[in-house]
């Protein structure tokens, strides 16, 4: 009976069940894939808090029934409709990058993929603050210190100007130019891609001038660490820094929960209040350069936070 020709070369199968290193090359994959910043930094939280508990205790295989068990024990924690969504949405890609590289049968992804999400039950409303909230959140820290001036300009700008917390961070010293007699925050790279200019109202460009002249800044990015003993190092800050501050400051004036994004939904109101459009942008809430500052409606508001 003729033997039939033995081949040499490895045939190539796929797995049912993933390892570390298995989870690491399809996290890779997934993050290489995303050109925002944003939603690389919410993947990689994402995709690191399900290998977390996937690695916790000995499993068959990733498939649809791990990941059902993984959306039960995420609503198990109360998070949020949308925040589940979010974790389960990264889980999801995993799966499709790791069958995408050879990592995982294409059975097992496809019925990860068809995991559905929560269903969202009304709208989660956003928190802001009056004017007189916003007046003394940015007047919390102490400007005596180092630290507190910091804290005092960020604050500032993150109410009047209606910046995200990464747009802050990533502010640098040429950002600040003179436009028609007014300082303004030009060509900033945000959310997106997109490129705007924002203007800046003289008490918070004060306030700025103030941080930068303790600090001895002359380039480089506008906001930096400050170290114990009240020195700057390195050369910026992260947005998880914001963070904390904007929660430490708010805990001094009484509010229980803030976030950094609560001080550009407040900029959003008390434009509106003042007569501006729905967006949180100053520029598309009517300020414009050129004109009298006290006739613009983002300009009124801005002035409604500093207490002028």
């Amino acid at each position: 009976m003729k033997r039939k020709p033995y081949s040499r070369r490895k045939r190539t199968t796929t797995k049912s069940v993933l390892r570390l290193p298995d989870l690491e090359h399809a996290k890779a994959a997934v993050l290489n894939s995303l050109t925002s910043l944003d939603a690389e930094r919410g993947y990689r939280h994402a995709i690191d808090e399900f290998v977390d508990w996937y690695c916790s205790e000995p499993r068959l295989a990733l498939n649809r029934i791990v990941v059902l068990r993984y959306r039960s024990h995420l609503e198990s924690r109360q998070l949020a409709p949308g925040t589940v969504n979010l974790r389960l949405g990264a889980v999801r890609r995993l799966a499709y990058e790791a069958a995408d590289c050879g990592l995982l049968s294409a059975d097992l992804a496809a019925g990860i993929r068809r995991v559905k999400g929560v269903k969202k039950l009304g709208v989660r409303l956003g928190n802001w603050l009056t004017a007189e909230q916003g007046h003394a959140l940015w007047q919390a820290p102490d400007h005596q210190r180092l630290k507190g001036k910091r804290d005092r300009a960020l604050l500032a700008l993150l109410l009047a100007c209606g910046l995200r917390r990464h747009e802050a961070v990533a502010l640098r010293l040429d950002h600040l130019q003179q436009r028609e007699e007014h300082w303004a925050i030009v060509d900033l790279l945000g959310k997106g891609g997109h490129v705007r200019t924002v203007p800046v109202p003289d008490w918070v460009r004060t306030e700025l001038d103030d941080w930068l002249a303790a600090a001895g800044i002359d380039r480089g990015k506008l906001f930096r660490r400050v170290n114990k003993v009240g020195r700057t190092w390195g050369d910026g800050m992260t947005v998880k820094a914001v963070w904390h501050i904007v929660k430490e400051s708010a805990k001094r004036i009484g509010v229980a929960k803030l976030a950094p994004h609560d001080l550009r939904r407040t900029c959003a109101r008390l434009c509106h209040a003042s007569g501006g459009g729905v967006g949180a942008d100053p520029i598309s809430l009517g300020a414009r350069f050129g004109a009298d500052d006290r006739t613009l409606p983002w300009m009124q508001a801005a002035d409604s936070i500093s207490g002028q």
